[in-house]
């Protein structure tokens, strides 16, 4: 047999991905497992592409993205409080390219990364594949906030990033201030970049305070367009980086997509003059539905500031989440996502950016589902 990098040897498929296919054998079985807004996306930003296309706008790119579009970025981003020049700016395949860039750009082999969990796990596969090492940090234990004591104990002279992601998926939880000074004090005058994926900051139901303040001058920012304007099929997202470290990840990012394709990005540009309010105010509904409904069924859950997920703790019922979320698969045709994939285990990841008549019938599967532990 041909040989392989043995690197991905350490990968695992999305539990997400694995958990959605298995729904999707059961016939009629409602999926509160992906992250993907069940809107449209919005008329005008489709009308932008098509626009592009018809005057010829479908040839490469600069590398580093249009012009224009960078400059609506760091228009934009400075305006929210984070001033960056347009050198500054990379148009990304989504979130997950701007991901990719920053901390393959960044680790080398042996080094550490800090990833607060529960998290996401593509930062880890990512930390794997440049062949350094994620050290994972519990944030349960001190209510899903970072604190000066935690960081110490997870920071070595190894540490080359930390990864920072709120609105958290899959808590929805928001960092508060205290956590980011805490960052921001256990990075200072360290060679330590601080990772914001920042692609729910759009969606947020209250506080949210910027993670940018968590390292000044060393604070590598991810963005999508994917969450707040419901594009996750465009595959459009930036990077904001230092100019003097852009230089060594724009070789980096061409090497790997050249460039983005051109009439999405002249759509970002109509997309970042849209309001996210009408769709935040959908989420909104949906949320407070969700929560009320879970509340009442007796679950609990940290308090989701934002994004469109809430992380509900099963541990009272004697199955580990793996087994939970496969039962009620086959049970309730109702599919969720084990917290052990985000390692929070103990927990399921509903997610209700779908529709409110999915979410009902869901939420009466669930409380169904429950019930039969209760006899």
């Amino acid at each position: 047999m041909m040989g392989h990098n043995l690197r991905l040897d350490a990968l695992e498929r999305s539990g997400i991905r694995r958990f959605t296919a298995l729904a999707s054998t059961v016939p009629d079985c409602i999926k509160l497992t992906l992250g993907e807004p069940d809107l449209d996306t919005p008329a005008p930003i489709r009308q932008a592409a098509v626009r592009a296309m018809e005057a010829g706008q479908t040839h490469y790119a600069p590398n580093q993205g249009l012009s224009a579009l960078r400059q609506a970025i760091a228009d934009y981003e400075t305006g929210r409080g984070m001033a960056c020049k347009p050198e500054q700016v990379l148009i990304t395949q989504g979130a997950t390219g701007a991901l990719f860039t920053a901390l393959l750009g960044v680790l080398n082999p042996g080094d550490e990364v800090v990833i607060p969990v529960p998290a996401f796990p593509l930062y880890e596969s990512i930390a794997k594949v440049a062949g350094a090492i994620p050290v994972l940090l519990n944030t349960q234990t001190d209510g899903y906030q970072l604190t000066p004591q935690a960081l110490a104990s997870v920071i070595t002279q190894k540490t080359r990033a930390i990864v920072l992601n709120s609105p958290n998926n899959p808590t929805g939880s928001v960092f508060g201030c205290d956590s980011l000074a805490a960052v921001a004090a256990a990075v200072k005058d360290k060679p330590i970049w601080v990772i914001c994926d920042n692609v729910y900051d759009r969606l947020i139901y209250g506080p949210c305070p910027d993670l940018s303040l968590a390292g000044t001058g060393q604070v590598l920012l991810c963005q999508s367009f994917s969450k707040p304007y419901a594009m996750t099929g465009w595959r459009l997202g930036y990077l904001v980086a230092p100019e003097a470290l852009m230089e060594r990840l724009l070789l980096l990012h061409a090497a790997q997509v050249a460039a983005v394709p051109t009439f999405v990005q002249a759509a970002g540009i109509t997309a970042l003059e849209q309001s996210v309010e009408p769709m935040r105010r959908i989420y909104a509904q949906r949320r407070d539905y969700v929560l009320n409904r879970l509340s009442q069924m007796g679950l609990s859950y940290p308090e989701p500031g934002g994004a469109f997920y809430v992380f509900a703790d099963i541990r009272p019922f004697g199955l580990d989440d793996e087994m939970f979320c496969t039962r009620m698969i086959q049970q309730a045709h109702l599919a969720a996502v084990p917290g052990s994939c985000f390692h929070g285990p103990g927990h399921i990841r509903l997610s209700y950016c779908c529709a409110m008549e999915d979410l009902r019938r869901g939420m009466d599967r669930l409380e169904g589902f429950l019930e039969t532990f209760r006899r």
